[in-house]
């Protein structure tokens, strides 16, 4: 038996555990969220090994971001642990229930998916905000982080592990891949005997990998090639600081954009005020020649690729549209799914947006950083679901469950 088989085996057994875990599940998390403030200096040591072998490799500032670890940002996570352990257990939720005529009564009810396994880059919180999620939710995890921050994902894995010994769970509920090499994530993808669902967190090139070759079903997340779409009717402020807000707040995150749309009628306007915005941060545009003539030389000619990739950086293609059909056609063609908005003071514009554009969020007059789970209500999030079946949008407790029939009789017979 393979390293993965075992922690697979020591998983599907913690599952068990965990299905009737009740509210210790509240206290083991807070168990979590105080050891992590308790042992930040142990967690940002480990960080700086990771950053450091991250500048030595060549990893560019905002993926750095990604990586880094302050003081602020891990009592971020413990607080986004206590946030799940507020929130009401979704286990055991009647969803739904009748009684039939021959008098058997049915209930529909969440349970546990049993054991989750995630794979994700290099955003070390993730480590702390799936283990998280899914203990709530009643499932053991595997966890499988990058290369670049394995120092920072085994330093928060021991101390969540130790945390929920010490109030009596089985270590195991939170498991954490050690091998990084690609033959492990391969194996992680291919084991259908103890993993009931495997959610990739990452860039295209991850989530593609796992999609294609994973044996086990498989949630896909977080491809965000967001756009703006700036309507004649839009004012023109906000649309400047939405933009802003929408691309520069972080960049190399999957809900800021990566495209922005203008309106023909308005772009002479429009597009010299979101420019300047944009270069508070010295953000670099790829644009249409439109938008090159009316911005000039500092405008770099975008190609059918700028319309089609997330710069995960401080870059944003611009292209000028026709019409509100001609933004939703481009939309359409580019899109991932992921986040849309459209700045416009027009009523029927905002309803024709709204239901036309197929993404998992769709706004209007307002940034597409709000798509998350903490700000949608829902705590600490597993990722933003790009696809149709099981869930879409922001994976909060309830997209992490299942549920089953439970039927009550009295000796009936078919």
């Amino acid at each position: 038996m393979t390293k993965l088989e075992t922690m697979g085996v020591n998983a599907k057994n913690s599952a068990r555990f965990l299905m009737t875990a009740g509210s210790k599940k509240d206290d083991a998390l807070k168990a979590i969220a105080d050891s992590l403030k308790e042992n930040a200096h142990t967690i940002i040591k480990a960080n700086n090994i990771d950053i450091e072998n991250g500048k030595n490799a060549g990893l560019t500032a905002s993926l750095l971001d990604r990586l880094a670890l302050t003081q602020e940002r891990i009592n971020s996570m413990a607080d986004g642990v206590l946030q799940v352990a507020a929130l009401p257990d979704p286990i055991g939720t009647v969803l739904e229930g009748r009684t039939l005529k021959n008098g058997l009564r049915i209930e529909k009810v969440r349970v546990p998916m049993g054991v989750i396994g995630i794979i994700y880059e290099a955003r070390p919180n993730v480590t702390s905000d799936a283990a998280a999620l899914c203990l709530k939710a009643g499932s053991a995890v595997i966890l499988r982080g990058g290369k670049e921050a394995i120092n920072s994902n085994k330093a928060i894995a021991d101390i969540m592990r130790n945390a929920i010994e010490k109030t009596g769970f089985p270590r195991d509920c939170i498991a954490l891949v050690e091998d990084t090499s690609r033959q492990s994530a391969t194996q992680l993808m291919q084991l259908s005997e103890y993993l009931d669902v495997l959610i990739p967190r990452g860039g295209a090139g991850l989530i593609k990998s796992v999609v294609e070759n994973a044996k086990v079903p498989v949630i896909e997340t977080g491809v965000g090639n967001c756009h703006v779409y700036v309507d004649k009717s839009a004012d023109l402020e906000m649309a400047a600081n939405i933009i802003f807000n929408a691309k520069t707040s972080r960049p190399s995150v999957c809900n800021a954009i990566e495209t922005v749309l203008v309106h023909k009628d308005i772009a002479k306007e429009a597009l010299p005020r979101i420019k300047a915005e944009l270069d508070k941060k010295n953000v670099e545009i790829r644009g249409c020649k439109i938008t090159k003539s009316i911005l000039g030389e500092c405008v770099v000619p975008a190609t059918d690729n700028d319309y089609a990739i997330e710069f995960l950086d401080y870059i944003i293609a611009v292209k000028v549209v026709d019409s509100l059909d001609d933004a939703l056609s481009h939309i359409a063609k580019y899109s991932t799914g992921h986040s849309e908005s459209i700045i416009t003071s027009d009523y029927n514009s905002a309803n024709r947006f709204t239901g036309c554009v197929d993404s998992a969020a769709v706004y209007v007059n307002a940034s597409t950083r709000f798509t998350d789970g903490g700000e949608f209500g829902l705590g600490a999030e597993i990722g933003i679901s790009t696809q149709k079946l099981h869930a879409r949008g922001p994976m909060g407790l309830n997209e992490l469950t299942s549920s089953k029939f439970i039927i009550h009789g009295n000796g009936q017979i078919r």
